[in-house]
């Protein structure tokens, strides 16, 4: 039987052409399943840019930190080396420093014996607290709060130290005359320095027990030592 078509009238379509069209459709159904499933990995990609950024930026800052300068060590006068020409280096720079910054307080020149470089307890001390001044006014983490605390605690100290320690000395202390002589020494003798190994026994060990015993010091000694 001949179908019968009229003009105008929708030509009948082939199976062949509704297969192609169910195919169109699949594939438009998988496209529109692919694009609601990768939508969501763009915001993650979003997320992990930032996480980068922020990796990036702990880095900087880490690099900042460990870049930056820790404290300057003060040199210390009673630990100085052996060596000659170092030991004159560092009072030339300290002389220096006490003609420039440190005698211009008149409490300072007050107090500073003539004979303050016969005492390593003031040389340490000026040494110390010139260090001290140069981190405050001309280091890399200089700050009118370091300054502040130089002028208020730092200085203050010294000059009462160096006043009641050796304020009242003069050239004529250190020097030798007949039947007098009251020169300053060296380094004394720790006292009980014979007790170490016992203390150290007592206290490694046994510090809730009482403490040992000191000995009776030999006549004409420095200290009773503990046995």
């Amino acid at each position: 039987m001949v179908p019968v078509t009229h003009p105008g009238m929708p030509r009948p379509a082939k199976d062949g052409e509704f297969a192609r069209a169910d195919a169109l459709a699949g594939l438009a159904r998988e496209v529109e399943g692919l694009r609601r499933a990768v939508d969501p990995l763009r915001e993650v990609g979003g997320r992990v840019e930032d996480l980068a950024r922020l990796v990036g930026q702990l880095a900087d800052a880490l690099a900042a930190v460990t870049a930056r300068p820790g404290p300057t060590p003060a040199p210390s006068w009673l630990m100085a080396p052996t060596d000659p020409a170092a030991v004159e280096r560092v009072l030339g720079e300290l002389c220096a420093w006490l003609h420039a910054v440190y005698l211009r307080y008149p409490d300072a020149a007050a107090s500073l014996p003539e004979c303050w470089l016969w005492h390593p307890d003031v040389v340490e001390e000026l040494v110390w607290l010139m260090h001290a001044w140069c981190a405050a006014y001309q280091g890399k983490q200089a700050s009118v709060a370091l300054a502040g605390d130089w002028h208020d605690r730092q200085r203050p100290g010294v000059v009462r130290r160096i006043r009641a320690t050796a304020g009242s000395c003069s050239w004529e202390r250190h020097q030798t005359r007949p039947e007098w002589d009251q020169r300053l020494r060296g380094a004394v003798a720790v006292p009980g320095v014979d007790a170490v190994a016992s203390i150290a026994g007592w206290w490694a060990a046994r510090r809730d027990d009482p403490a040992p015993e000191p000995t009776p010091a030999p006549v004409g000694g420095n200290g009773a030592h503990p046995r």
